[in-house]
Formats: C-alpha cells, structure tokens, sequence
C-alpha cells in the first residue's frame, strides 16, 4: 500500500529529549514555539475574511452555522458554540458544534468515531440544514473523514462550507469552498494538535464568531450589552455599563437593568421614554 506523505502536524518536532529538560527549558522552549501561531494566523486572514464575509449574508437571512471536528478540534467548536449565547445573547441553536463521537467524546476519546465519512452529514441533516447554513470542517491535520466527508456532502447540497486546518493543501480544503490554512509547523511534542494547532485554530474561531455577532449589532461600542444576567458578576457588569452609557446613579441602573433583562433593552427603553 502505497503510504501518504507525512503531513506538517505529524513531522518531528524540532526539540529532542524532552524529558531530559528542566521545566524552565520545557516552558520556554514552549513560549517559543505558541510565537509562530500569531504570524500563521495572520497570513490566514484573508481566508477568514473571505469566510466571514459569506458567512455574515446567510446569518442575515436566518442562517446558522454548524462546526464538524473530532477530538481537540471537535473539543473547540462545541466550546466556542457554547460560549456564544452567555456572551451575545443569542440562542443555542445559531451555532452549533458537532463532534465525532457525540456528547460524550468531549471527555472521553470515542473509538473509530472520526473514520466515517457520512455520519457528519447524517447529523446535520436531523438539523434540517438548507443553503442558508454554513458548515466549518475544524481539522488540523485536514485527513478526518468524519469532517471531510460532512463538507463533501454540505457543499454538494448547497450549504456554504469552510473548514480550518493546519496542513497546506490537505483533503478537506480541498473540499470547503472557503478554506483557512494555518501552517503553524511541526508541534512541540511530535503529533500533538492540541498545542499550537489547537491554539492557531481557537484564534481563528474566537475572529470568526466575534467579527460575526458585532456585525451581527451583539456588540454596542466595545460592550457585551446583549449578554446574559446569569450571575451576579454580569448583573454588576452591567449595572457599570447602564451607568457609564446613561449617566445614572447604580440602584437606578440597577432597577432598570433588572426590569428590562439585558443592557441592550435597558438602554433602549430608557432612550425611547426620554425621547
């Protein structure tokens, strides 16, 4: 059987010896290397602007977006799905993060889950999908079937595809319409994507969905004033933002805040009844 070229993501490291190092060496030579994940991700960002930008038309119309990954880049996309709704104030169902596996692959390794190539796209379609959603394959060696087989079928229903990978020229963007390509280089520990992989692609789903809900109006200035009051940390947050954007005292900030649920709707009934 004829062997596939080794990937950049499964090169050797450029460190040896590891466990001869002191941990001053260990962490430094660490910090090093997480220095290259910025510039990689900078000289994606063209790829995620274009991404962006196609994705912004669709979730105007309604659309949501549904990321596929296993593993660490599985891990990611349900984490970074799952943080928008506290933040933004949007609903669960906007952004969804799907990983090989199931739920339970979050915590424990599910064997065999990443090799299908059609089970991706069996579950998206028990979320009803139609051209308005997007699907981002998160993959860092750009090999997993189970990402690479729920763009092939996505993109051939009409559904905007993207993906992120840190191998250049890899099996699944060649299958997204809209590819990011972070080549953050060989890995500290020889295979391990959940170091500078696994950060190179937090940053970049960390700019895509931020830009996406500012452009989106979640964001007034540089405030979360859509953010949910779900503990007594945020309601303080923002109590100090009705303050700072209304010149109030803080128990009417307080009472206001309470009464209308969020600093958005806050601000809007204070403006409308001044007005």
């Amino acid at each position: 059987m004829k062997r596939k070229k080794l990937s950049i993501t499964e090169s050797p490291s450029q460190f040896d010896n590891l466990e001869q190092k002191s941990v001053e060496e260990l962490i430094t030579s660490m910090n090093v290397e997480d220095g290259s994940v910025h510039q990689a991700v900078q000289k994606a960002l063209p790829q995620i602007q274009a991404l962006i930008e196609q994705i912004i038309k669709r979730m105007e119309q309604g659309g949501r977006i549904f990321y596929l990954g296993a593993g660490t880049s599985g891990r990611l996309g349900v984490l970074d799905a799952s943080e928008l709704p506290p933040t933004f104030g949007v609903p669960y169902s906007m952004v969804i993060g799907l990983i090989a596996g199931g739920d339970t692959a979050l915590r424990k390794a599910v064997e065999n889950a990443e090799d299908d190539f059609n089970k991706a796209w069996e579950e998206l379609k028990k979320y009803s999908v139609d051209d308005t959603d997007t699907v981002i394959g998160i993959a860092a060696s750009g090999t997993t079937p189970y990402v690479i087989g729920g763009i092939h079928h996505a993109r051939k229903h009409g559904l905007l595809t993207g993906c992120i990978t840190c191998n250049p020229n890899s099996d699944v963007a060649q299958e997204a319409e809209y590819p990011v390509e972070a080549i953050v280089g060989p890995e500290f520990i020889t295979g391990s994507t959940r170091l500078k992989a696994g950060t190179a692609q937090k940053m970049i789903l960390n700019m895509i969905t931020t830009t996406i809900m500012i452009k989106l109006g979640r964001v007034k200035g540089n405030r979360m004033v859509n953010m949910r009051l779900s503990n007594q940390k945020l309601i303080e947050r923002g109590i100090r933002m009705l303050m700072d954007e209304l010149h109030m005292e803080a128990d009417t900030a307080n009472d206001l805040l309470l009464k209308h649920g969020s600093v958005n709707n806050a601000i809007e009934a204070y403006q409308s009844k001044k007005g």
